[in-house]
């Protein structure tokens, strides 16, 4: 992976906590801003695509590259309902905090959701560690889990939700607001502008970047069981012509589809976001679409 380079952005790069920066290789935290001579030269690439030729079906879409400069942008200032791009916060807020990870969790029903009554294979006495119930929120977008995870805040849930709200203004997100750990309220909302603030400052964690990279994981979290397998929601990460070093997917109603990356196209390190896609299948596509605009 390419030096991620995080411009105007040292403010928040440097946080006590389990799964931080301390942990990452030291050719991934150079900070120094990329020069003139670079930027002119981005620039003048970007400005050879020729946007018109480029068909996306998702309403917001934001492409920056790793300067922070635009290669190409639509509505990315409205804030929208994000779903389940909520849990990159999520694991954010738990990450800064010296929570243990190893702690034993255990589903209860207060986990359940009854905003938009989803399933969930994590049934009422499910028991994970905090790190396993971080990586099913992240890779395999677990509800119950990131809900067990606001729960077990030690001042509570809505003490949670608070710290996520508190992070957001760390991060310069100033059109987002946060009202569940999960996304599953639409008063979870944010700009493609502030959701690429946030996926660029997750980069910095490495147990966001495993998870949500991560193509399946099996756990035991009922005694006298079998395992059970939880799959990642990008199926891009099954596609060889894709290098992808962070993913979050999203979904509800209100919504509509989302899809945030960081990945390499052309060996170019790009952020990418993409909210409310009509159509399963849709993000998949306009992802494919840029990689191969960009590509050409």
């Amino acid at each position: 992976m390419k030096d991620f380079l995080v411009p105007g952005c040292l403010s928040f790069i440097f946080f006590a906590g389990t799964g931080m920066a301390a942990d990452i290789p030291v050719q991934q935290t150079k900070l120094a801003l990329a020069s003139t001579t670079t930027q002119t030269m981005t620039a003048s690439r970007w400005s050879t695509l020729n946007p018109k030729n480029l068909k996306l079906k998702s309403a917001a879409v934001l492409v920056l590259d790793q300067n922070g400069e635009e290669v190409y942008s639509r509505h990315v200032s409205e804030p929208r309902p994000i779903a389940s791009i909520t849990k990159l916060m999520t694991a954010m807020v738990i990450l800064d905090s010296d929570l243990d990870l190893q702690e034993k969790i255990t589903i209860t029903k207060g986990d359940r959701d009854l905003i938009q009554m989803t399933g969930s294979r994590l049934k009422y006495g499910a028991a994970l560690t905090r790190k396993q119930m971080l990586q099913l929120a992240l890779m395999s977008s677990e509800n119950r889990a990131a809900n067990a995870l606001a729960r077990t805040w030690p001042q509570g849930k809505s003490a949670f939700i608070a710290a996520m709200n508190k992070k957001a203004d760390e991060l310069g997100m100033h059109a987002s607001h946060f009202s569940d750990p999960a996304g599953l309220d639409p008063g979870n909302v944010a700009s493609a502008h502030d959701i690429a603030s946030m996926v660029r400052a997750a980069m910095y964690y490495p147990l966001i970047r495993d998870a949500t990279t991560t193509r399946s994981v099996s756990v035991r979290p009922y005694k006298n069981r079998g395992e059970l397998t939880f799959n990642n929601t990008n199926r891009l990460l099954r596609n060889k012509a894709w290098d992808i070093q962070l993913s979050k997917t999203g979904y509800i109603n209100e919504s509509g589809r989302c899809l945030v990356m960081q990945a390499e196209i052309d060996d170019k390190p790009l952020t990418i976001v993409l909210l409310d896609s009509f159509g399963k299948l849709t993000p998949f596509g306009d992802s494919n679409r840029i990689r191969k605009w960009i590509e050409n």
